[in-house]
């Protein structure tokens, strides 16, 4: 029997069936069987996570080999496409179309079910998280039945960062707009000063802003801008030569720590379509470093500076073990689940070195450090947060537990995951 893992191969799934169901049919007779047998299953997307949120000790089905079937409702401004579809994917047919999202994660080879479910956000002042912009679900619900939520529903704000705790998402609807154009450009070597001494205008600089650091030293490793154009505009807005007392980078191929540079979009300020600047990574490149633990923590963006001093603190115990942070922003959002919700949020993001026990061990401090600011979890990430620590940081998380139970009383969709952070019941 051949182990089936995660992406990064740092967590190895328990879940005794996995099937790759291949239409909404065969996952209604999935979910079904799972209901008449009183065994529990879980959707499993294109295995992004790095903890046992999208395990079972059922079955596992996965609807990436559903058919995408992308729909574009021009009066709605949306687009219904299969949960599954990669985000990559989804991204180059609507560029076909002369459309596009309003943002995109680093990583263009991620489910769009998935995602959204799990809160995945992008980056941005003015931008909400990914699941921003779902106005539509269609999920399998615990009977086997397909069940259409829209946006404005009782509930719905709870359904779309869901974490799979209530259904099978098969279908998303997305808001979309008219596609758009994006240069990239990268500034080395920023004074930490000057940072922390303009944070909003330094995360607000551009249409995308991401901040990477190893924590040491008095500098920022690099700050990537990704300035939004119009379609045809290669010209304006003009990008500073020298910001905050640096040089812009004129290098087209960008770097990371042990990140193959072919392997990221182009930089160096050349301008592309949308779909092809907003990622990090290249859809046919292999996604970040590939052998890796990750860790994420979403506060306040008031509270960014002092967070980050707090951080540099733990430098000399957080860079041994890392591969690189980023810092990135959104805006504020309604959605129950989400980092954003009802504050503008600064992402501390940690791509970790392969070394579990190292990580785990560092992990309090960085919580401990973070914890004046009310720290929330990136649900597929790894944490150390207790369901007390949870729940006294997301507002609604009862109120998401209790539309979970209401709609899935036996369980079925339920996992121990779940029930240790406090998102379902305990059974």
């Amino acid at each position: 029997m051949t182990l089936e893992r995660n992406w990064a191969g740092t967590h190895t799934f328990a879940a005794p069936r996995i099937v790759n169901a291949t239409s909404i049919d065969e996952v209604r007779a999935l979910v079904a069987e799972a209901a008449r047998t009183g065994t529990r299953v879980r959707a499993l997307g294109t295995r992004h996570s790095f903890t046992d949120l999208a395990d079972s000790d059922g079955t596992l089905i996965t609807v990436l080999d559903i058919p995408a079937d992308p729909v574009f409702d021009e009066a709605a401004g949306a687009v219904t496409i299969g949960a599954g579809t990669r985000y990559g994917i989804a991204a180059a047919w609507l560029a076909e179309q002369g459309l596009a999202f309003h943002n995109m994660g680093s990583l263009p080879h991620i489910s769009i079910g998935g995602a959204i479910a799990t809160g995945t956000h992008g980056s941005g002042n003015d931008n909400g998280i990914l699941s921003s912009a779902v106005s539509g679900l269609e999920y399998v619900d615990a009977t086997g039945e397909v069940v259409h939520a829209r946006r404005g529903d009782p509930g719905f704000d709870g359904l779309v960062v869901g974490l799979g705790a209530f259904g099978i998402v098969v279908r998303v609807t997305v808001d979309v707009q008219p596609a758009y154009r994006v240069r990239q450009d990268v500034y080395r070597d920023v004074p930490w000063d000057a940072v922390l001494a303009d944070f909003e205008g330094v995360t607000g600089g551009a249409y995308s802003v991401s901040i990477f650091t190893n924590w040491l030293g008095d500098t920022v490793e690099q700050i990537w801008w990704k300035t939004r154009l119009a379609a045809g505009d290669d010209e304006l807005p003009v990008v500073p030569e020298s910001w905050l007392g640096v040089q812009r980078d004129s290098l087209t191929a960008g770097n990371l720590v042990e990140t193959d540079p072919d392997n990221l979009t182009l930089q160096g300020g050349v301008p592309g379509d949308w779909w092809e600047r907003l990622p990090h990574f290249r859809l046919e490149s292999t996604p970040s470093n590939g052998d890796e633990i990750q860790t994420e923590y979403f506060i306040d963006r008031a509270d960014g500076p002092a967070a980050i001093t707090a951080l540099r603190a733990l430098g000399d115990r957080i860079a041994p073990l890392l591969l690189v942070t980023e810092l990135r922003t959104a805006a504020p959002d309604k959605l129950w689940l989400s980092g954003a919700y009802h504050r503008e949020m600064l992402a501390v993001h940690f791509t970790w070195r392969n070394l579990p026990e190292e990580v785990r061990a560092v992990l309090p401090a960085i919580e401990e450090a973070l914890a004046p600011f009310g720290a929330r979890p990136h649900w597929g990430k790894l944490n150390l947060l207790t369901a007390e620590r949870i729940a006294e940081v997301v507002p609604r998380l009862a109120d998401a537990r209790d539309l979970f139970e209401e709609l899935d009383p036996a369980g079925t969709f339920s996992n121990a995951h779940l029930e240790r952070i406090g998102v379902r019941l305990p059974r």
